[in-house]
C-alpha cells in the first residue's frame, strides 16, 4: 500500500491509472488545449511513486511501467494530431490498411516517447541514494540529457519545454541563456520539489518547509530572469528593415502533386507574388515544396516569369536533383529569374519521407511519399546566403530541433524562414508547429518568417510575440517588416551548457555522498 501525499493507494491499477492520468495532463498542455500550467504538476505523481519505490516503505508496481505508462500518455495525447493523416486516399491507399498504417505510427511515436521516461525512471532508481535535495539535482540532468539524447535522433517533437508555448512567454527567454533545456530543467525541479516536499511532509520531515520554500523560489527566480529577457528592448532600426511577404496556397495534398495541382500552386502562387510586390515587399517566401517540382524547371513557370518582370527576390519551395534521388529544398530566386542558394531539408519525417534502415525495411514498408524517386536528406551544417545576408533555414520538421537553428545563428543567420507544409495533418499540429517556431525565434534572438501550405503562417518577433498570424485552411498572403539581426544569446554562442554541467554537478554529489 502507498501513500499518495496524505492519501492512501492499495489497489495496483491505481498506480497505472494515476500515471496515465498524469501524463495525459502533461499532453493537455500544448495545443488544443493549451493548458501549459499543468505542465508544473504532471510530473509530480509519477515522481512520488518512483521515490516511493526506491524507499522500500511499501510495495508498488515497478516504475518502468510506471513511466513508460505515463510517457505514452504524454506523447501520445500531446502527438494525437498524427490521426490526421488518415485517410491517405491522396496516395492510393486503401481506408482500412489508412487507418492500421495511421493508429502504427501513433502506437510507435508513443511507445519511443515512453521509452525516454522508462530510462529516466530506471536510472533514477538505481543512482537513488534517498537524500531528496540529490534525488532533484540527478532527476533534473538526467531527464536534461535524455531530452538531448533524443533529439539527435530521426525522431522527435515534444521536449517538455514546448508545453510552455505559445502561452508562458516569460519562461521561454530562459531558452536564450541554454536552449530548450533551461526550460525544462526549471520544470522538472520544479515537480521534483513538489513531490519531495508531499513525500517529507508525509513522513513528517522536518526538511518538508524548507523543500516548498525552494520550489516556490526557483518558479519565482526562474521567471523573474525570464522577465528580465523578456522586457530587453528590441532597438528596432530602421535602416536594417526589411518588407516581407508571405503566401499561404492552401494546396490540399490530396492533389498536390498531380497537373491540377500545379497548375492551381503556379496560378496561387504568381498572384500571391504580384500582389505583395504590389505592396513593395521585398522579398516573398513560400511554403515547403510549394511548387512541387525540380529547381530546373522553374524556369519554365509563370511564377519565374513573374518574377522577371518585377525584380523581387522570391524564396521557393522545391525540388532539388542530387543524383537519381532528390531533395526537399527552399532556392533563392534573384529578381532577374536566377536560381541562385539552395537550402536542403536534412530533418526528414521518418517513413513520410524516408525509409529507416531501407534496405532490410524497403520491401515491407512504402513510403507515404506520392513521389517515385527517393527523398535523401540534406547536409548537416548548411548555411543559406541571400542578397540580405545570411539567413536561418527550417523546413517542416526541422522546427522542433533546437541546434540547427543555432547553428546557423552562430555562423551569421539574421533572421528565420520557416517553410512548412502541415496539411497532412489537423490544426493542433499546426498550432504546435507554430508554437516550436516561436520557441525559435526566442531562443536564437531573431525575427522568424513562417509560410505554409495550410497553416498557420506567421511572423514572430524575437520576443515570441506573434505579429501576425493566419487563418487556417485558406489562401492568404501577407507582408510585414522584420528587422535582421545580429545579436548572439548565451545559447548562441555557448550552446547547451546547462545540460553538461548539470551533470557534471550530479555525479560529483553522487560520488560524493
Amino acid at each position: 500500500m502507498i501513500k499518495l501525499g496524505q492519501h492512501k493507494i492499495s489497489n495496483p491499477i491505481t498506480y497505472y491509472t494515476l500515471s496515465f492520468i498524469s501524463g495525459i495532463l502533461m499532453g493537455a498542455t500544448v495545443a488544443p488545449i493549451g493548458a501549459w500550467f499543468l505542465a508544473w504538476f504532471s510530473l509530480a505523481p509519477l515522481w512520488i511513486l518512483v521515490i516511493n519505490y526506491t524507499s522500500k516503505i511499501d510495495p508498488s508496481p515497478r516504475p518502468l511501467l510506471l513511466a513508460l505508462i505515463w510517457g505514452i500518455g504524454y506523447h501520445g495525447f500531446a502527438l494525437s494530431w498524427i490521426r490526421g493523416i488518415h485517410p491517405m486516399d491522396w496516395l492510393g491507399v486503401p481506408w482500412l490498411p489508412s487507418l492500421t498504417i495511421t493508429l502504427l505510427c501513433w502506437a510507435f511515436i508513443s511507445l519511443w516517447g515512453g521509452i525516454l521516461v522508462s530510462v529516466w525512471a530506471a536510472l533514477m532508481v538505481r543512482l537513488d541514494k534517498g537524500n531528496p535535495w540529490l534525488r532533484v539535482l540527478i532527476g533534473t540532468a538526467l531527464w536534461c540529457g535524455l531530452e538531448s539524447l533524443w533529439s539527435v535522433s530521426p525522431l522527435w517533437w515534444s521536449s517538455l519545454a514546448y508545453t510552455q508555448s505559445p502561452h508562458n512567454i516569460v519562461i521561454l527567454h530562459l531558452g536564450q541563456l541554454s536552449g530548450p533545456n533551461a526550460v525544462t530543467a526549471v520544470i522538472v525541479a520544479f515537480n521534483g520539489l513538489i513531490a519531495e516536499y508531499l513525500t517529507q511532509r508525509r513522513k513528517g520531515a522536518k526538511e518538508e518547509r524548507n523543500t516548498i520554500y525552494l520550489a516556490v523560489s526557483l518558479l519565482i527566480i526562474s521567471h523573474f530572469v525570464g522577465f528580465i529577457l523578456y522586457t530587453a528592448p528590441l532597438n528596432l532600426t530602421p535602416s536594417t528593415a526589411l518588407k516581407i511577404g508571405v503566401i499561404q496556397g492552401n494546396i490540399p495534398n490530396k492533389i498536390k502533386v498531380r497537373p491540377e495541382g500545379l497548375r492551381r500552386a503556379i496560378t496561387g502562387y504568381t498572384e500571391g507574388y504580384l500582389n505583395l510586390t504590389n505592396q513593395g515587399v521585398q522579398a516573398v517566401l513560400t511554403p515547403e515544396a510549394a511548387i512541387p517540382i525540380f529547381s530546373s524547371n522553374l524556369s519554365q513557370t509563370a511564377l519565374l516569369a513573374a518574377i522577371r518582370e518585377k525584380g523581387v527576390i522570391a524564396w521557393i519551395g522545391a525540388f532539388g536533383e542530387q543524383g537519381s534521388s532528390y531533395t526537399n529544398s527552399l532556392f533563392t530566386v534573384l529578381g532577374n529569374g536566377e536560381v541562385t542558394t539552395r537550402y536542403d531539408k536534412s530533418k526528414l519525417v521518418p517513413l513520410g519521407e524516408y525509409i529507416p534502415f531501407e534496405n532490410i525495411l524497403g520491401g515491407i514498408i512504402q513510403r507515404l511519399s506520392p513521389l517515385e524517386s527517393h527523398q535523401v536528406h540534406g547536409a548537416a551544417n548548411q548555411t543559406f546566403d541571400t542578397p540580405f545576408g545570411r539567413v536561418i533555414v527550417g523546413i517542416c520538421y526541422e522546427s522542433a530541433f533546437a541546434e540547427n537553428f543555432r547553428y546557423q545563428a552562430s555562423r551569421g543567420g539574421k533572421f528565420i524562414l520557416s517553410s512548412s507544409n502541415d496539411a497532412h495533418y489537423t490544426a493542433a499540429m499546426a498550432d504546435q508547429h507554430h508554437a516550436q517556431d516561436i520557441m525559435r525565434a526566442i531562443e536564437t534572438d531573431r525575427w522568424a518568417v513562417r509560410a505554409t501550405n495550410t497553416g498557420y503562417s506567421a511572423f514572430i518577433n524575437p520576443h515570441g510575440q506573434t505579429i501576425w498570424k493566419s487563418a487556417y485552411d485558406t489562401y492568404q498572403s501577407h507582408a510585414e517588416t522584420i528587422y535582421p539581426r545580429q545579436t548572439q544569446t548565451l545559447y548562441v554562442r555557448w550552446g547547451d551548457w546547462l545540460m553538461p554541467l548539470l551533470l557534471v554537478l550530479s555525479a560529483v554529489a553522487w560520488f560524493v555522498l
